[in-house]
C-alpha cells in the first residue's frame, strides 16, 4: 500500500528571531510584531521553499521570496512560573511572565 501526500506549498521563513514552518491559511503565533490588527506585513528571510515537490534551498535566503501575511490580534501568551530554590538556604524565589505574541494568518507564498 502506497500512501501519497498531498502537494501543498509551504516554506521555512525566519519571523522575529524565529524559524517557523509555514502554509497558505495557516494561521501562527509570533513574537509581538509592530503595527496593528488588519495590516499586512511581508517576510523576505526565506530558508526553504517546497512547491509541489520542487524543493529550493537559500545560501542563507532565497532571493525573490517571500510570505505575505495579515496581523490578526496582539494577545499575551500563558503564564510562564520561574521557580528557584536552594535546598537547607532558606532561599526561594518565584517570578512569572507572560510573553506578548502576535497572532497572524499566512495568506501568500510566493
Amino acid at each position: 500500500m502506497r500512501i501519497e501526500k498531498e502537494n501543498n506549498m509551504y516554506a521555512i521563513v525566519e519571523i522575529a528571531g524565529h524559524q517557523y514552518k509555514v502554509e497558505d491559511g495557516q494561521e501562527i503565533y509570533v513574537n509581538r510584531l509592530p503595527g496593528y490588527a488588519g495590516d499586512s506585513v511581508s517576510f523576505d528571510q526565506v530558508l526553504l521553499m517546497d512547491n509541489g515537490g520542487s524543493i529550493s534551498v537559500g545560501k542563507p535566503t532565497l532571493s525573490g521570496a517571500a510570505v505575505g501575511a495579515t496581523i490578526v490580534e496582539h494577545l499575551r501568551g500563558d503564564k510562564v512560573i520561574v521557580f528557584k530554590k536552594k535546598r537547607r538556604k532558606g532561599y526561594r524565589v518565584k517570578n512569572g511572565h507572560r510573553d506578548h505574541l502576535t497572532k497572524i494568518k499566512i495568506n501568500s507564498i510566493a
